[in-house]
């Protein structure tokens, strides 16, 4: 993989960035969402026969990254062309591009992915939505909670479970469900997080889907899963990194400013190193973001899959680390809302936690990179 970026790719980042720049960080969601998508940064990785960029994750992270550093992400760009998008566009029926990629491009329509469950944790072997055949149609039942901008979204990518006919073991299946689907209802949760995007639990009571509400093989449900857990992950790390650079270019800005006994604070070492260090783990964990997301591009799904777990790791710690030193750079300032860094104190836990925690990518390198014998 190279370990420069191209000029296209440099190109990219200072449009985006100069976008980011006109909305800042009281940016209006819809708005914003609207321009980046007339200018073709929403579907830049979805194919170009279907309205889309042609690219792939790596110029799709790239957008979601310098919307962040410029103080406006949008986390809906984890999950409608990310995640959603990517396993339309590899294993979607044409009729289901036809109907969503063109709109996934142009933003005229989102949609959202449900796979946490309230009792399954990080474990998606424990997933107890289920369909079943009923004549043509499926039947699809179950809970999914801290599922993002369903209100917002026209339908969402729900992972259920079938039975094999063969084993009678369940296996993983992805269906689009309408938000208007019978039998499809939503509870939005009080969240203290404050974001654009609201978090809900779903409840599907014998939701009847069409047989193409069905993506891809019913027999290459983990396939078709993980295709869009490996974008999920890359994206989250552009998320966060681009959350942390705009943190620490707050505490930059004021730390060349903020003077005191005659000096400006960020000529003494105890502020200026801590700063650096910040900027260095971002940069590493930026390097195996583009690592992750070169892999995946190049159809390396099992590489891809180590890497943008490790991505998404080092940049979650690299962003809490990143806006805990801004807000102690700043002192009393950094949690005044002019400043804008206090709420960000919450927001980049969010990169440690979802949509795995640290502690399970920590378990996967261990087990599938080391070889290590597994504790359960």
């Amino acid at each position: 993989m190279p370990t420069t970026e191209t000029d296209e790719h440099k190109s990219l980042r200072e449009a985006v960035a100069a976008l980011g720049k006109r909305h800042g960080r009281d940016f209006n969601r819809e708005e914003l969402w609207s321009e980046a998508a007339k200018l073709g940064y929403l579907g830049v990785n979805l194919p170009e026969e279907y309205g889309g960029g042609g690219g792939g994750i790596a110029e799709l992270s790239i957008v979601l990254e310098e919307l962040g550093a410029a103080g406006c992400p949008l986390l809906m760009m984890v999950v409608s062309p990310a995640i959603c998008g990517t396993v339309i566009a590899r294993f979607g029926t044409e009729a289901q591009k036809q109907e969503w990629l063109p709109a996934l491009a142009d933003g005229t329509r989102t949609m959202a992915f449900g796979i946490t469950e309230p009792d399954a944790g990080s474990n998606s072997h424990r997933i107890t939505t289920t369909a079943h055949r009923d004549g043509a149609d499926w039947l699809l039942t179950g809970r999914k909670v801290f599922i993002s901008g369903v209100d917002i979204a026209d339908a969402t990518l729900i992972v259920g479970r079938t039975e094999d006919s063969r084993t009678g073991r369940l296996k993983p299946c992805l269906f689009i469900v309408p938000r208007d689907a019978e039998g499809f209802t939503r509870r939005r949760i009080d969240m203290e997080l404050q974001a654009a995007e609201k978090q809900f639990e779903l409840t599907l009571d014998d939701v009847r889907l069409p047989a193409e509400a069905l993506v891809g093989d019913e027999d290459a449900g983990l396939l078709q899963l993980f295709a869009g857990l490996n974008p999920e992950r890359i994206m989250t790390a552009a998320f966060a990194i681009g959350m942390g650079r705009y943190a620490l270019a707050q505490a930059i800005t004021y730390a060349r400013d903020r003077t005191v006994w005659n000096t400006p604070i960020g000529a003494h070492q105890a502020i200026a190193h801590p700063l650096a260090q910040a900027h260095i783990d971002l940069e590493l964990a930026r390097l195996m973001m583009q690592k992750a997301a070169h892999l995946y591009d190049e159809g390396d799904d099992v590489a891809a899959g180590e890497a943008a777990n490790m991505a998404k790791y080092a940049a979650g710690e690299a962003c809490v680390k990143a806006v805990d030193q801004a807000v102690h750079t700043l002192g009393g300032n950094g949690l005044t809302r002019e400043f804008g860094l206090a709420s960000l104190i919450t927001a980049a836990r969010v990169a440690r936690i979802a949509p795995v925690s640290r502690e399970m990518i920590l378990n996967y390198v261990s087990h599938q990179t080391l070889g290590l014998p597994k504790s359960y």
